[in-house]
Formats: structure tokens, C-alpha cells, sequence
């Protein structure tokens, strides 16, 4: 097991950079045990495991398909700069090492994986001297999109889970790019936002992960749960060829009905 202390190999300094390996969900469960013991106190690694929790079913999700499989690193919109195929292939078959074989894996690397792969949420901290001063955060790419970008949105509330979500569509030549916005949902959960078509044809827009302290819960302990979740993705479907869209878990259940 991984001790955080100041004298051992994994510095006081170097906790911060385990938020990365537990939002990837690679952490041992005694590592894990220890690491929400210090995230209890750390607005630091909550701000930043707030940003990285939906990148562990991504890159399993990438890590399982051969090489000439993996798509493009963009989604809902292009980036400024794209890797090529070698980089984007010993990313993820780095994640998929570690995941294997349970190692630690450092923030950088998650990090680098949400710029490349899916473009989305992602804390920007800017560096500093020794005092401590860790900068400002940015807004994230969803988010801004969100209410920068969406003309129209839809809205509903599931009157037996009483989460609620909007979502906010974008027409777009490739099809359509949708933004969640996620409420009043509590974790441990790994969730999905899917397009249903009038055809009954269903997409996968994106998928992210909830810790268990929830995103928009109205009451909640800190300013990070009370935040909504904001994730974007893309879908083939013409926006008129929506029918509606379901949020869900893994596990196969409906959190919410938002009709398109």
C-alpha cells in the first residue's frame, strides 16, 4: 500500500498528483481508502478529480480497441492541435498497462489524456514558486459551450430520481453536438448521455464517471458538489432525426428522459 507521507518515496507534494490515478480508477482499494482520506480535506484534489472523473471509462473504452480503431482525438468540436496516430496509440496503451497491472499513475497523464482524447472538462493550473499558490481555474470547454454556444435547449426532470438534466444542441455538418448539464445525481456512479432516434436507433454522446459526493446537489458539503456536471459530445444523428435523450448508468438504468 501507498502511504502519503512527507518521508516516504510519495512526498507530501506528490499527493496531488494521485488524483489522477484515482479518477482512473487504477488506485488498490488500501490506496484508494487513503487518498479519499486526504480528499476530504483538499479543495485542490477536489477541484481537479471534479475535471478528471469521466476519464476512466473512456480511455478502458479506447484501451479495448485495436489501433486502426481509435478515433480522432476530437469531440463535438476540432482542436487546436491533434495528435497523431503513434502518440494517441501509446497513451492509451499506457493507461491500459496500468490499469492491468494496478500501478500508480500521476495526474499528467490523465491530464494529457482529456486534451487529446475527448477535449473536454479540464482544469488549467497555472505554475508557480514554492509558496503554495496553485493559479485560478478556468471554465471548461463544455460549460462554455454551454451557455456561449446553445441557442436551443431541452430540459426534464425524472420525477422518481429527481435528477435533472439540459441539454444543449448545436446543428452541425457531421451531425449534431450536444452539452449535458447534470443535477441533483449522486455517485459512486458511471454514467452515459445517449441519443435516441425517431427510428428507435441509438448513439452514445458521451460518457463520464460521478464521485460519490454527486455534481448539483443543492445542499451539498462543498462548492464542488453543489456545481452541476457539464460533458459534450457528438452524435451522427441530424438534430431533426432526435427523438430524445437518456441518461444512464452502466449498469443499464434510466436517471432521466429529456425529450429532444
Amino acid at each position: 500500500m501507498t502511504t502519503f507521507g512527507a518521508n516516504d518515496a510519495f512526498g507530501a507534494n506528490d499527493v496531488h498528483e494521485t488524483v489522477g490515478a484515482y479518477a482512473l480508477g487504477i488506485l488498490d482499494d488500501a490506496d484508494a481508502r487513503t487518498f479519499e482520506a486526504h480528499l476530504a480535506g483538499c479543495q485542490l484534489c477536489a477541484a481537479q478529480l471534479h475535471e478528471l472523473s469521466g476519464m476512466e471509462p473512456m480511455l478502458a473504452a479506447l484501451a479495448d480497441l485495436p489501433p486502426q480503431q481509435r478515433p480522432a482525438p476530437q469531440v463535438g468540436q476540432q482542436l487546436a492541435a491533434r495528435p497523431g496516430p503513434r502518440l494517441l496509440d501509446n497513451l492509451v496503451g499506457e493507461v491500459s498497462r496500468k490499469r492491468a497491472t494496478r500501478r500508480r499513475s500521476v495526474l499528467a497523464l490523465a491530464a494529457a489524456a482529456a486534451v487529446l482524447i475527448v477535449g473536454g472538462p479540464l482544469v488549467v493550473m497555472a505554475a508557480s514558486g514554492d509558496d503554495g499558490d496553485t493559479g485560478s481555474q478556468v471554465a471548461s470547454p463544455a460549460e462554455d459551450a454551454f451557455f456561449s454556444k446553445m441557442d436551443e435547449k431541452v430540459r426534464a426532470t425524472d420525477p422518481k430520481t429527481k435528477v435533472s438534466a439540459t441539454v444543449g444542441l448545436e446543428k452541425k455538418g457531421w451531425g449534431t453536438h450536444a452539452v449535458l448539464e447534470l443535477k441533483n445525481v449522486k455517485g459512486p456512479l458511471k454514467c452515459s448521455l445517449v441519443a435516441v432516434g425517431k427510428n428507435g436507433e441509438e448513439e452514445t454522446v458521451t460518457s463520464w464517471g460521478v464521485p460519490k459526493w454527486g455534481y448539483g446537489i443543492a445542499d451539498g458539503p462543498d462548492e464542488f458538489s453543489r456545481k452541476p456536471l457539464y460533458v459534450h459530445g457528438g452524435a451522427s444523428m441530424e438534430r431533426n432525426d432526435i427523438d430524445h435523450f437518456e441518461v444512464r448508468t452502466f449498469d443499464g438504468e434510466r436517471l432521466v428522459d429529456v425529450k429532444a
